[in-house]
């Protein structure tokens, strides 16, 4: 089985649990998750087989439900799926209070615990200044987990920037990229989404979860900053609005496809 497929099971196995699994309990039998994945082209070894990855690096946990074998959410993955939807909605406060929260690293990782913080931190909103300072809007509540599971040692502070912030966050971020892309996004995916309907739920399903991961790609690039730091008439702002609708839209079928999948893996665990 190519290791691509096991990749992409495993990063739709966490859009899955993010967007339906974790305001359910946090838990599905195995049956579940192989329907559930299904409609996004996945057979049943590639799902297994990241099922098991996924709980070797201790995302998921191997539970006893009513219906069956099952895996549950680990605390850590809880702490990073929340902090994933929390910019992936925009559900936190746009405030900010005008000061940076720095992390200065004092020891070096390795070059792959290096790549793997770095993905980590991007994924908490961090931009880099150099190789060594990270700043962000506010402090990240997953920040010490991820410096430890790489031991990596750091100093961390909040200080106010002297000097043009916007320009700050132009370092730190690639916005005019950023921008680009967000254009293009919504270019891609308009008529995709427009030849939806939502008249059958394992469809709506499908579009709305493709949909999340593409747009959940952007949460390694953009730190959802607050309007006095971005450019003027900035595409994100289109974007954000064109997810949204879709993802409301396409809501009420895409949770009864979620609700059959997990009541039809009952049913069979009783049949």
């Amino acid at each position: 089985m190519p290791d691509s497929a096991v990749v992409r099971a495993r990063s739709a196995l966490f859009d899955v649990y993010g967007g339906h699994l974790r305001q359910r309990g946090g838990a599905a039998t195995i049956a579940a998750l192989l329907r559930l994945l299904e409609p996004l082209g996945f057979a049943a070894p590639a799902v297994r087989t990241a099922v098991s990855r996924t709980v070797r690096q201790g995302w998921l946990t191997p539970v006893r439900l009513a219906e069956g074998p099952g895996y549950a959410l680990t605390p850590r993955a809880e702490r990073r799926l929340d902090e994933a939807a929390a910019r992936i909605y925009r559900t936190r406060p746009s405030t900010w209070d005008g000061r940076w929260h720095l992390v200065l690293l004092v020891s070096t990782p390795g070059r792959a615990e290096r790549e793997r913080l770095t993905g980590s931190l991007r994924l908490l909103g961090y931009g880099s200044l150099n190789p060594t300072t990270w700043v962000a809007l506010r402090p990240a509540a997953e920040l010490a987990d991820v410096l430890a599971a790489e031991g990596v040692t750091a100093r961390t502070f909040h200080a106010e920037h002297d000097g043009d912030d916007a320009e700050l966050a132009a370092t730190a971020w690639d916005l005019h990229a950023l921008g680009r892309d967000y254009a293009d996004f919504v270019a891609e995916w308009r008529p995709v989404m427009s030849a939806v309907d939502g008249d059958c739920p394992a469809e709506a399903f499908a579009a709305s979860q493709r949909l999340l991961h593409a747009w959940r790609k952007f949460l390694f690039r953009d730190p959802g900053l607050p309007t006095q730091l971005l450019p003027p008439d900035w595409p994100g702002l289109a974007a954000a609005e064109f997810f949204d609708h879709h993802t409301a839209r396409l809501a009420d079928p895409a949770n009864e496809f979620v609700d059959d999948c997990l009541a039809g893996a009952s049913a069979a665990s009783t049949a």
